[in-house]
């Protein structure tokens, strides 16, 4: 059995003679947080909607926890949390009643551990005090950390996000930042975080993994890429070439 969490394989996805994904291939591990960057347009979104099976590749494969996700996708998306888009729920509901509700489809979870785990949840993005709340009273950061909770339901090793900082007030992105980092040191979580915000990702990411025109370019540590005193910014731009 493979010791990686994620392993993507020649995942190669055309659309019509496009080529949005060209044999791309990486790994991921258990207790990381990797940075995935690339400019507008080189397959970013595509990759992640691959990787949580809601895009099929032309060829190539997805592997969670050794389980493939296109044969053997409920075992293998039982080990994913993912938040694709900004997370949408009810706003009249409290946020302890979106994560009721959404525990009831995670079978896993029994029924009389659920307000525990659910109360878990809350503690652990910081909204414990505010968990019987209308969701329409919450700031855009409170919302996006309750969608680090509902991403968490269930037993999840990899957290999948897109864009978590957008829209984000500077205490916004600090907050979220923090509860990141202490997921991966407390709970050993694997993040993989799509974003365009080059100096966030600096400060947190343990590895980066880079696109460009839907082929890998960089896979690697952090502290490789860019040089002491360097911006990711300026590193990512040699990459690109420019």
């Amino acid at each position: 059995m493979s010791d990686s969490l994620l392993e993507v394989s020649q995942v190669t996805k055309k659309m019509g003679k496009r080529h949005l994904l060209d044999r791309v291939s990486f790994k991921l591990q258990k207790g990381k947080i990797y940075g995935f960057i690339g400019p507008n347009g080189a397959g970013k979104t595509t990759m992640m909607r691959i990787m949580t099976g809601l895009m099929q590749p032309t060829s190539g494969s997805v592997k969670i926890a050794s389980y493939d996700v296109q044969t053997d996708r409920e075992k293998a998306l039982s080990k994913v949390g993912a938040i694709i888009e900004s997370p949408v729920f009810f706003d009249y509901m409290t946020g302890r009643q979106v994560l009721r509700n959404l525990s009831r489809l995670h079978f896993e979870i029994a029924s009389s551990d659920r307000e525990t785990h659910i109360e878990e949840l809350l503690t652990k993005v910081r909204l414990e005090t505010r968990g019987d709340d209308k969701v329409k009273t919450y700031s855009l950061g409170m919302k996006q950390r309750l969608g680090i909770a509902q991403s968490m339901l269930g037993t999840p090793e990899l957290l999948l996000l897109d864009e978590p900082s957008n829209g984000l007030d500077p205490m916004g992105m600090q907050e979220l930042k923090d509860i990141v980092l202490q997921l991966r040191d407390s709970a050993n979580y694997a993040f993989f975080i799509s974003s365009h915000l080059l100096d966030e990702l600096q400060q947190m990411c343990d590895e980066l993994v880079v696109i460009k025109e839907g082929r890998l370019v960089w896979q690697g540590p952090t502290d490789q890429l860019v040089e002491d005193g360097q911006r990711l910014e300026d590193a990512f731009m040699g990459l690109m070439g420019l």
